[in-house]
């Protein structure tokens, strides 16, 4: 089968792959899968934020982000808080294993997409670096206007 020549349709099916193998690899080696990942790392870059950000941040429904963070705070990789200025105000936080697990996962998976990338000269990855910071905030441009 011949991929296609639409970017659209390639970057969907890249986004899908990569997905699909991190989440198997994650699971293999540190019993998580990629969506608990994805909420690692965004408490990693902003720890402190209530469920319903972290869906938005993600483009997840709330239900499916209460459900994993269950299923974290289960494990032991976070907690939630209180905030002292509204009682009925949660906050989720990261703990030491989160934190140690979120850095080996991160790991695990540079290390396993680096020979993908060893095919991309050094400026090749540098400027694929830069078209998807331009794509990703258009796509962030087009989440906050409601589309």
């Amino acid at each position: 089968m011949q991929p296609s020549k639409n970017l659209g349709y390639l970057l969907h099916h890249l986004s899908f792959m990569v997905d699909q193998q991190s989440d198997q690899l994650l699971q293999e080696r540190l019993g998580i899968g990629f969506a608990q990942f994805k909420i690692l790392m965004a408490l990693k870059w902003r720890d402190g934020v209530q469920q319903k950000q972290i869906a938005k941040y993600l483009g997840q429904t709330e239900a499916s982000i209460s459900r994993q963070i269950g299923n974290m705070h289960d494990k032991g990789l976070l907690e939630s808080r209180v905030n002292p200025n509204s009682r009925r105000e949660r906050s989720i936080v990261l703990t030491n294993k989160g934190v140690k697990l979120a850095e080996n996962a991160t790991s695990i998976l540079n290390h396993y997409y680096v020979p993908m990338f060893a095919r991309l000269s050094e400026k090749q990855q540098l400027q694929l670096a830069e078209i998807l910071g331009i794509m990703h905030d258009e796509v962030r441009k087009g989440d906050q206007a409601g589309h």
